[in-house]
């Protein structure tokens, strides 16, 4: 995939080792102390006293330090191609797909001075079309996966329709936790499910855990759903589908950032971020690369681990960029 500095660019495509949790349920102490649950157990490596008024003063304060500085037009460059051109919309046929990849095609051959989008991200009956009429070797063919948006399917239909999309060629999945079950928690159903949906992908195909965002409401509930998703067997971690109201916010970016730090520091394993839901300006690009960059640093400053998923975006990028309107995606 393209990348500024692809030195950068982990082995994360190819399957890491997770850390994963461990799966035979623990045995009481002799005097009947039950031991913690292994979730507990996850969650007590994480700082998870966090306050929303402290997080969203946090991130206000770093905005307004370093924002000014990324924006520039290297960091839009860069920014374009971090995009997973996306549709995702109940209107879309083969024909619309098929345009939207000509468009792709004809963008990167016209236009070889410029970082092209890192990925197409569609439904998954259209991945084969993609697949067969992409010309761009080094992007991304996303696809939802395991019941989109909701997740409110058999666990069976999951894992068979993320098996039929890799089949199809999709080389990334997109599939979100099943927020109903983290709310109620009841974890092991989302870490058994997750952890399928990651073995139907098999080891070369990363799996990006949409964690609905907006659903979830505070900082300390983005925070446990993210270290579960990442236990279960996340690739990435991503804000939201962009089907429910609030998307993607700079509180849940940052929260999102900061447990991405602390399993890496604890582990060595890099994990990726993938913002969407909403985010359309160049404004709003730049706001979650400075987030990025401060809370995690320039090693994720590639989009082997950075995305941003988004249908407008790429449009006002390239139309900044080059400096009058144009509508090329």
């Amino acid at each position: 995939m393209y990348s500024d500095n692809s030195n950068h660019s982990h082995d994360h495509e190819h399957g890491h080792h997770h850390e994963h949790l461990h799966h035979d349920h623990e045995h009481a102490h002799h005097d009947h102390e039950p031991l913690k649950s292994r979730y507990e157990q996850a969650f007590s490596r994480f700082d998870l006293h966090l306050h929303d008024e402290i997080v969203q003063e946090e991130v206000k304060t770093l905005l307004a330090r370093h924002q000014e500085e990324n924006n520039n037009s290297d960091v839009l460059r860069f920014l374009l191609g971090t995009i997973e051109l996306t549709s995702l919309k109940v209107t879309d046929n083969e024909d619309s797909i098929l345009r939207m990849v000509e468009r792709v095609n004809s963008f990167v051959n016209d236009n070889p001075a410029l970082p092209h989008p890192a990925g197409i991200c569609v439904y998954p009956r259209f991945v084969s079309i993609v697949s067969n009429s992409l010309e761009v070797d080094d992007m991304a063919i996303s696809t939802v996966c395991g019941g989109f948006p909701s997740s409110q399917t058999f666990p069976e239909l999951k894992t068979v329709e993320t098996a039929l999309a890799v089949k199809d060629g999709a080389t990334e999945i997109d599939a979100v936790l099943p927020v109903g079950f983290f709310l109620a928690e009841d974890y092991d159903t989302i870490y058994n499910e997750i952890d399928e949906i990651k073995l139907a992908c098999g080891q070369d195909t990363p799996l990006k855990i949409i964690l609905e965002t907006g659903a979830l409401q505070t900082a300390v509930n983005v925070k446990k759903a993210a270290i579960l998703a990442i236990f279960s067997g996340a690739d990435y971690i991503k804000t939201s589908t962009g089907k429910i109201e609030p998307g993607a916010t700079p509180a849940a970016v940052y929260t999102m950032c900061k447990t991405i730090k602390e399993y890496y520091e604890q582990t060595g394993t890099a994990i990726g971020i993938k913002i969407a839901g909403g985010v359309r300006s160049c404004e709003d690009a730049v706001k979650y690369y400075t987030i990025v960059k401060e809370v995690l640093g320039d090693e994720w400053l590639n989009n082997s681990l950075f995305r941003i998923g988004a249908s407008g975006l790429a449009n006002n990028i390239l139309s900044e960029i080059i400096g009058k309107k144009v509508q090329v995606f």
